[in-house]
């Protein structure tokens, strides 16, 4: 049996699963403000008080595997609150000055985080007659210049997508410096080929991490050293603990996408329209092939970011017009051919009517108000990878897929997959306007069960 947690503002939803995914046993508890440890702690005690009538329950063992789904690191963004400082530095030389580092961040954000930033000579392109030389004494000398300023280093590289051995350098330099104790994220790991977003990407990740090594470790004491715990990720998927402390920034998001997965494992729909419906707020998103449909234009806490996150329209809840906005929010989630069902769920699904106009279907699923534990519970672990190749007559394409796969299966691995049973996507090929030659974006996705301890 899997049990999933979904740690939300006003409530802390619980849910025991069986090896088919049925529901064995649902809770909800309060949750205690800014304290999720305490909250799945609390969640926990009350899961394990329940059981199906006639049925032998999981009693207070502890459990095997717990996947949990959080939005302490998404509320640390928008709040400001308990973030790291964080110093900025960009490989990428002239051609990367024209937009300083956090340029177009509130105030507020780039205050709370911001350490110092440094732009440096190196970076390059598609081949290695196009790059310039990682200026290796001006990163010894931004880093040595941080020493008891900074928590944690961001390095972005120009075209580090494509080749990140400038960032590693960097890296490096940076640990020479400063030592072990500082967290450094690269850009490389987390974000696309655009530069801007893949930086901020970048910093948040790294200003998170303080936050995401105490989640870890509450998370770890509250549920119990023998089970494998794990944490949702914003692109529908799950990773484990030791991950969640690399790159805390993937986390964002994964809340949501946890509901959208409930949604799915309730109904046994792989796409449709969901709303998530809250104390305060109605969330309104898509599922596509089972998973969240992707924001192409993430943002969070007024910051463009390349993270994998749900796109998502948020509708206030309650008042007059309340039903007009929430069918219209639908429409705009809706693909261009085709009307799919809209399935409601969360705490408040009960108040949205069994008809909305320009809705085809709307769908009330049973336990769909702890839909975030359930798809929690329901998800496997995942990893992506991506990669931007320019295709010419010299081109491997094959063998390049069979990388990206493969590094796909990887970053699956890393997450806490269990290597036998990871499978991966087919290879996704976007073309990219505006380059030189035929430029391809290439994403795969691989997941599967949790390695188990």
């Amino acid at each position: 049996m899997i049990t999933g947690i979904d740690v939300g503002p006003t409530h802390t939803d619980a849910a025991i699963l069986t090896g088919d995914g049925t529901p064995w046993a649902t809770a909800k508890v309060p949750s205690v403000p800014d304290d999720p440890v305490t909250s799945v702690r609390h969640a926990l005690a009350a899961l394990h008080k329940r059981q199906r009538p006639g049925h032998p329950g999981p009693g207070k063992a502890e459990p095997a595997q717990v996947a949990v789904g959080l939005r302490g690191p998404a509320q640390a963004v928008v709040e400001r609150k308990g973030l790291a400082k964080v110093a900025v530095l960009r490989i990428g030389g002239p051609a990367a000055q024209a937009v300083r580092p956090l340029f177009g961040w509130p105030a507020d954000l780039r205050d709370a985080v911001r350490a110092g930033t440094a732009v440096v000579e190196g970076g390059g392109g598609f081949d290695a007659a196009e790059w310039t030389p990682l200026d290796t004494g001006a990163v010894a000398e931004f880093a040595a210049a941080l020493a008891g300023r900074a928590d944690a280093i961001a390095i972005t590289g120009v075209f580090s997508p494509v080749d990140g051995t400038q960032e590693r350098q960097a890296a490096d330099i940076v640990r020479r410096e400063l030592g072990d104790a500082v967290h450094i994220s690269l850009s490389g790991e987390l974000g696309p080929l655009g530069l801007l977003e893949r930086e901020n990407t970048t910093v948040l990740d790294a200003a998170l991490h303080r936050l995401a090594a105490d989640l870890s470790d509450g998370l770890r004491a509250a549920i119990g050293a023998s089970a494998t715990v794990l944490v949702t990720r914003g692109d529908g998927t799950l990773m484990g603990l030791d991950h969640l402390r690399r790159h805390p920034g993937l986390g964002l998001g994964g809340g949501l996408a946890g509901t959208l997965r409930g949604a799915a494992a309730l109904t046994g729909l792989p796409d449709a329209v969901v709303a998530d419906v809250g104390e305060h707020r109605v969330r309104v998103a898509a599922l596509t092939a089972g998973f969240p449909q992707q924001a192409l234009d993430a943002e969070i806490g007024g910051v463009p970011v390349g993270f994998w996150m749900p796109d998502l329209i948020r509708v206030a809840r309650g008042g007059p017009h309340a039903r007009h906005a929430l069918a219209e929010a639908v429409d705009r989630m809706q693909p261009a051919a085709g009307r799919l069902p809209l399935v409601v769920v969360g705490g408040g699904a009960g108040e949205v009517p069994a008809t909305l106009p320009g809705v085809a279907e709307v769908l009330h699923p049973e336990h769909g108000a702890v839909a975030g534990a359930i798809g929690a519970a329901a998800s496997p672990v995942g990893g992506q990878a991506e990669r931007v190749v320019r295709v010419d007559p010299r081109t491997d394409l094959g063998a390049v897929l069979d990388e990206v796969r493969e590094e796909a299966r990887v970053s699956a691995v890393r997450a806490g997959a269990d290597p036998r049973r990871v499978q991966v996507s087919d290879v996704t090929r976007t073309p990219l306007p505006y380059l030189p030659s035929v430029t391809l974006r290439l994403h795969a996705r691989a997941s599967g069960p949790a390695h188990p301890l």
